[in-house]
């Protein structure tokens, strides 16, 4: 079924295109579903397709050493997109995609996205305007391993899952999680004993839920604040239009603007 250029998609990125510029490539867009542990990108192949996640669909892009160790570089949900979006779409991927919240996108082809960008300024500037983002995520992520001990970059982490997610409770278990951030499992779990203790989180059986987010936001580093006013700075439009966008608290924000 052809998807209607004036509904909502459940993308952000989408969403924040005009009438017109979504018209473009909406014949095109394919619905797609992908399950929890999925690979919707693989590194070495070309990424001849973009992904838009919808709301609480998230995929982490990960690098993965000869060892079989696997680490974070960044996340994607329904405020982005994965693929040939920043590349032209004909190169391989540098890095893969893993599905570590399962449910709808939609698909396009990067080539499609590639003429209808020729033929668009606005749509251009749009997708750079996301390029900018993603690429600032990407930096301070990069600055938050090298600089920032466990416990915050648990909690940067565990606040970018709610963002995309959009509920206090995240489906996420503690060995994802700890692949995700580069370490051991039973290292993580001595961490989230700490941080429940502290009663900032409860941890479940597959599930770790946020009890206050003001309190998780003061105590995790300020690299997930500083991708937010990064990218609200530079793509507003789309962010002005997430109705489950999270607030971060007054002080955390002052400290950093």
């Amino acid at each position: 079924m052809p998807i209607d250029s004036a509904a909502s998609t459940g993308n952000l990125l989408l969403d924040a295109l005009s009438g017109s510029d979504r018209a473009l490539i909406a014949p095109h867009l394919e619905p797609v579903t992908f399950a929890k542990g999925d690979t919707a990108l693989m590194a070495g192949v070309a990424a001849s397709h973009v992904i838009f996640p919808h709301v609480q669909t998230v995929v982490a892009l990960i690098v993965a050493t000869r060892d079989g160790r696997t680490a974070e570089i960044a996340s994607v949900g329904h405020e982005g997109a994965i693929g040939g979006i920043i590349g032209e779409g004909r190169l391989p991927a540098a890095v893969s995609g893993l599905v570590q919240v399962g449910g709808a996108a939609l698909r396009l082809d990067a080539e499609r996205l590639r003429q209808a960008a020729l033929g668009s300024e606005t749509l251009r500037d749009l997708f750079a305007r996301y390029a900018d983002c993603f690429l600032a995520q990407l930096f301070q992520i990069a600055a938050c391993n090298a600089l920032h001990p466990i416990e915050q970059r648990c909690l940067r982490w565990l606040l970018s899952l709610q963002d995309r997610t959009g509920g206090d409770t995240l489906p996420i278990t503690h060995e994802l999680l700890a692949s995700m951030l580069g370490v051991q499992r039973t290292y993580l779990t001595r961490i989230l004993r700490v941080l429940q203790e502290q009663g900032l989180v409860r941890v479940g059986r597959g599930r770790i839920t946020i009890l206050d987010r003001r309190a998780v936001s003061n105590a995790a580093c300020e690299c997930h604040a500083r991708v937010r006013i990064q990218c609200e700075a530079v793509l507003g439009a789309a962010y002005g239009a997430d109705t489950n966008r999270r607030t971060e608290p007054a002080e955390t924000l002052s400290r950093l603007r």
